[in-house]
């Protein structure tokens, strides 16, 4: 049983290690579906990080139809995780018609070179997931995470089982989104998966003393992965796992 933690900032992937997660996916921008963090960033979680840290690579928000100089883009920043000895990257490309696009992720799965890849919740968006599951396959990748095509894992659960059967151990299929120490439990029950992605996190009141009243939408806390939240949901895949 594995927990992955999306983790926004360096602070949020300590708060990952301390709450006991056995995985970083290191990101910026939650509020967008998560974005490509900063070189600086990858740098600063690489150095302190004792768990595996794998990258988001999404070089902007929206869907996952990308240009020629975004899929470079995309290369760059893979390149840059290599060398900077992160362990795995986190990454999905679809073409205009909902299929994955397997030159194009090809491409970057060459730049990843001896590192994990996951298949990110792109997945989610292609048109046929059955099939799309098997071009993951092909392309080597090490899992994917979905929400079973559904706005939460839990209402997508019933495909995610489905996707785990026929995955047949080839790939990990990871359930992600809307995941929580109330339901992952029950998750694993009907899926069968054995890592869970969440992002636990809560919104920190600011220190700001002086808030000017014209521009309060400017003057939110910090959004971070919460401690206890994350060792609430490995105590319960724990006992998952006890009970097994």
């Amino acid at each position: 049983m594995i927990l992955e933690i999306a983790a926004n900032s360096v602070a949020s992937a300590l708060a990952a290690q301390e709450g006991g997660a056995g995985r970083v996916e290191l990101c910026t921008a939650l509020e967008l579906g998560g974005l490509t963090p900063s070189h600086a960033q990858i740098a600063l979680a690489r150095e302190r990080l004792r768990i595996p840290l794998y990258v988001l690579i999404r070089p902007r928000a929206g869907d996952f139809l990308y240009s020629e100089l975004e899929c470079e883009t995309m290369q760059r920043d893979i390149e840059t995780c290599a060398a900077l000895g992160c362990d795995g990257v986190v990454l999905g490309v679809l073409d205009a018609n909902g299929e994955v696009d397997m030159p194009r992720c090809r491409a970057l799965l060459a730049a990843a070179g001896n590192m994990g890849v996951t298949f990110h919740r792109a997945f989610d968006l292609a048109r046929d997931p059955l099939s799309s599951l098997d071009d993951v396959i092909q392309l080597g990748c090490e899992r994917v995470l979905t929400s079973g095509a559904q706005a939460s894992a839990w209402e997508g659960a019933e495909l995610i089982r489905r996707l785990v059967e026929l995955a047949a151990g080839r790939i990990v299929v990871m359930p992600g989104a809307g995941v929580d120490a109330g339901n992952i439990g029950k998750l694993h029950e009907i899926t069968g998966a054995s890592e869970f992605h969440a992002s636990a996190k809560r919104q920190r009141p600011s220190a700001m003393q002086w808030q000017p009243e014209l521009l309060k939408d400017m003057q939110g806390g910090e959004l971070r992965s919460d401690v206890e939240q994350i060792r609430g949901m490995v105590a319960a895949l724990n006992a998952v796992a006890a009970s097994s």
